[in-house]
Formats: C-alpha cells, structure tokens, sequence
C-alpha cells in the first residue's frame, strides 16, 4: 500500500527521512481538518496514499524559514528546530 516509503526517491526529494516524517505528519492533519487533496483521488483511499501521491508530484513541500545568519537551520548546536510549514504547490 505504501511502497513508495520503501524507495529512496520520496527521502531524497523531501530532503531526509526527519523531513519526510514531518511533512506527512502535517499534510495528514491538514486533509483530516478538510483540506482539498492536490491530486486525483479514487473512493475509500486512504489518506496517507493521497500525501505520498502528492509530494511524489511536487505538489507539496517543507518550508523551512532561514535564520538570520544561517544557511541551515535544522543543523543549529542549540538544539532550537525551527518552525516548519507546509506549503502547497
């Protein structure tokens, strides 16, 4: 059913394993509150086949805001993660 988490490709293109775990997480809860799927969808598909099918498509992605100063944020010693949003397409 979900055999496109068994491929490199959709870690890659999200940019890790973290990322990809956090970006369904939040495509998830926003189709449960009602959001539309970016994608064509067929009756009784699961949810999760609907995320995957759309960052597969590029229609969705992390957005991760830079801080001043720095060019890769998620790396920061602190430990401080900034805010993640899901941005469509």
């Amino acid at each position: 059913m979900f055999d496109a988490l068994k491929e490199e490709e959709i870690v890659n293109k999200v940019g890790g394993r973290f990322k990809l775990s956090a970006l369904i997480q939040k495509r998830l809860v926003a189709l449960m509150k009602g959001a539309r799927p970016l994608v064509p969808t067929r009756p009784g598909q699961h949810p999760m086949e609907i995320v995957l099918e759309e960052i597969l498509q590029d229609k969705i992605y992390l957005h991760i805001p830079a801080l001043e100063g720095e060019e890769k944020p998620e790396t920061l010693e602190t430990g401080v993660v900034p805010d993640v949003d899901l941005d469509v397409r």
